[in-house]
């Protein structure tokens, strides 16, 4: 009986080192946390030119796959793997926490560029004004002309630009050309800027990906939000691997502290 009883209490007493552990661990990781957002608060306080690049992880939190995350299309693909069930249509997705983050770095003046991979329209949707995004791979919603780079919105209607030559899609397939003046504005930014933050992307899909690397050379500080690894973590002044939304929010709402004194 007496060896029971010591079997038993020595087994709760494991369970309680166990919890205990898994709780301090619980604390030390928020507290880390807590610590990289104030840090990244203070450099988009500090920021006389701040440019920010989005991919597709940015948009998850508003029920769209991403591509090379943890259960995105091409990881899947990978794996030999259907794509993910996905969870609304494209046309009905809403803008999330992380995108009126950003718009609301653009509200308070933060915002120089903002450079995204995304075809979803959410940017636009957020409120970010045309003249401070560069959508490299297109924009489900617009129409392009191949001559001139005019765009127009699909429910236009429109079939022929002014310039004589007809309307196509304006979303970037595979092997074609970037929209020239994306592309150029996007290397511009990412040469004059201060702070380069990375979010929701994978950083491998090219030319796209040479943008964090152009504000390295320049000097800009790095920093990454994103799930999965990048082949930039190494060179990051500072990492989050937690999602957009527990990030971004937070730091803005740090940085209009700093704002109002």
């Amino acid at each position: 009986m007496c060896a029971k009883v010591f079997l038993f209490q020595k087994v709760h007493l494991l369970r309680r080192l166990r919890f205990q552990a898994r709780r301090l661990y619980s604390i030390a990781m928020a507290e880390d946390l807590r610590q990289r957002i104030e840090t990244l608060a203070q450099w988009l306080d500090e920021s006389k030119y701040l440019v920010v690049f989005t991919g597709a992880g940015v948009s998850t939190e508003s029920g769209l796959p991403d591509f090379r995350g943890p259960d995105g299309l091409w990881t899947r693909k990978d794996k030999g793997l259907p794509p993910p069930p996905q969870q609304r249509p494209w046309s009905e997705a809403e803008p999330n926490a992380g995108h009126y983050a950003i718009k609301a770095l653009q509200d308070v003046g933060r915002l120089k560029f903002l450079i995204s991979q995304n075809v979803d329209n959410l940017h636009l949707k957020s409120g970010i004004r045309p003249e401070l995004l560069a959508e490299l791979h297109g924009n489900l919603t617009k129409l392009r002309c191949p001559h001139c780079g005019r765009q127009v919105d699909k429910d236009t209607g429109a079939s022929w630009c002014s310039c004589g030559r007809s309307f196509v899609s304006s979303v970037v397939d595979f092997g074609q050309s970037l929209p020239e003046k994306d592309l150029t504005e996007s290397f511009y930014h990412s040469q004059q800027c201060d702070l380069f933050v990375a979010v929701g992307s994978s950083l491998v899909v090219t030319p796209a990906a040479h943008m964090p690397v152009e504000a390295l050379r320049a000097g800009a500080k790095l920093v990454i939000i994103n799930r999965g690894e990048t082949p930039l973590d190494k060179y990051a002044h500072l990492r989050f691997h937690e999602g957009t939304g527990e990030v971004l929010p937070q730091a803005v709402a740090l940085l209009n502290q700093k704002i109002k004194g």
